[in-house]
């Protein structure tokens, strides 16, 4: 007669046991690693420089200065300060004006018709294109010479105008093309918000007799709160930071009179025009926190929407 031996649970090893005790810090340790390497040590080195007095080569010696820097940037009405004001204002109506169509067009969308699938391709074209390339397209389609847009308002009497070439239009110039390219990612956003909505809320307020105005307010617009509040943080701090379309519309300096220069055009220009190293990572250090000082505001409306 034979018996069985039943053999219980190997012993596991000492690192085995701790890799066990320890392991959302082992499978989420490359990626903060990753994530420390590419945005934590360049913030890091970034802002050591804004306290020393770095400039003409990255590989000359450079002296502690402290926070002089900061004071400096502080204190410049003529450069920093105007930088400011045009990056507020920049982000501020484009912000609006694409919150406002993306909700419109999405709206529209909402429902199915006939063509509506040509009729969304069309609309996200726009995304298809980088921001060089549409800042280079728009450049010529306002060219007060060639251009198409000039000749278009001469067939009704309206004079040929600077566009980007003039001091007090080129910012708003810069500001349609951004809304242009960037509208619909708002509408894809928000389409995508309004498709996921449950239909009975809407079918009850039909069958009380509310209007589409009424439906809107009080049904759409709370349901949709949370992503709108998404939609707005994603495209307000891309906005904050835009940079390329400015830069191929308008060149280095953002004009010859600084006309469309933001924060991101100002520190630019301090690193690579000048070789003001230090001014410019203070410039981008004091960006930097407007940008998270943003993202906090935004994120925590975005909670109190969601409760």
């Amino acid at each position: 007669m034979t018996t069985a031996v039943i053999h219980g649970p190997k012993p596991q090893s000492a690192l085995s046991v701790w890799a066990n005790r320890h392991r959302r810090w082992l499978f989420a340790g490359p990626s903060m690693l990753f994530i420390f390497l590419l945005i934590v040590f360049p913030v890091v080195w970034t802002f050591w420089l804004s306290l020393t007095d770095a400039s003409g080569s990255v590989r000359a010696e450079s002296n502690f200065i402290g926070l002089a820097n900061y004071v400096d940037v502080l204190t410049d009405t003529q450069r920093f300060w105007p930088a400011v004001g045009r990056t507020v204002l920049f982000t501020g109506v484009v912000l609006f004006f694409e919150m406002l169509f993306g909700l419109g067009i999405a709206l529209l969308l909402w429902r199915p018709f006939k063509g509506e699938r040509l009729v969304r391709v069309a609309i996200l074209l726009p995304l298809v294109a980088t921001p060089v390339a549409v800042g280079m397209m728009w450049r010529l389609i306002f060219d007060p010479s060639i251009g198409p847009v000039n000749r278009l308002i001469g067939v009704f009497g309206i004079p040929p105008q600077p566009w980007l070439a003039g001091e007090s239009t080129a910012l708003p110039t810069t500001m349609f093309m951004d809304i242009w390219q960037w509208t619909p990612m708002v509408t894809l956003i928000l389409l995508a918000g309004l498709t996921s909505l449950s239909d009975e809320p809407f079918e009850a307020a039909r069958v009380d007799g509310a209007s589409q105005w009424q439906i809107f307010r009080y049904i759409t617009f709370p349901m949709l709160k949370a992503t709108f509040i998404v939609a707005l943080l994603l495209r307000g701090i891309d906005a904050l930071k835009t940079f390329d379309i400015l830069l191929a519309a308008k060149g280095k300096g953002g004009g010859s009179f600084n006309e469309v220069e933001t924060l991101n055009l100002y520190g630019y220009g301090l690193s690579f025009d000048y070789n003001e190293y230090g001014t410019s990572s203070t410039v981008l250090i004091l960006f930097f926190v407007i940008i998270v000082g943003s993202i906090f505001v935004l994120t925590r409306k975005r909670e109190e929407a969601a409760r």
